[in-house]
């Protein structure tokens, strides 16, 4: 039974040289010896990708609106900050849309989460600028294709 001792050894790998096991599954698929993969922990690491990819984007978005928030009603920081403000905003607006264009599935989320990352966003912007959170608007400022879109 050498194929479930190198599996045995492939988990094994994976507690304790993480790098490794990656390399080591790779190399397993792309050579076609399935059966000593380590299924178990290569479908817990896809799902952590997957998860992981969410959380991001979600993050991207909050982060986007926050700014955009800041850049239209904080006032007292404008002119001192607005030109790292519209940098800011630039660049999450560019990693949002690579992540769209390499995973078109994640439209859907993006929508899904909208109302909840505006709402982050206004609690953050509050948070950072020290303005009462009726400051900024209950609706959302623009639509998600707006924000998404350049100024």
């Amino acid at each position: 039974m050498p194929q479930q001792s190198q599996l045995t050894t492939t988990q094994t790998l994976y507690n304790e040289d993480y790098y490794l096991w990656i390399k080591t599954t790779i190399n397993q698929l792309r050579t076609g010896h399935f059966s000593v993969v380590d299924i178990d922990n290569l479908i817990e690491e896809l799902e952590s990708t997957g998860r992981n990819e969410k959380q991001r984007i979600k993050s991207l978005l909050i982060r986007l609106i926050e700014h955009l928030l800041k850049l239209k009603y904080w006032n007292a920081e404008r002119e001192r900050n607005e030109g790292h403000w519209r940098g800011e905003i630039r660049a999450f607006r560019r990693e949002i849309k690579e992540r769209l264009k390499d995973s078109p599935s994640l439209k859907t989320y993006i929508l899904e989460i909208f109302d909840e990352c505006y709402e982050e966003a206004r609690a953050e912007a509050s948070d950072r600028t020290k303005l009462a959170i009726d400051t900024f608007p209950v609706k959302p400022i623009n639509s998600l294709e707006q924000i998404l879109e350049e100024m």
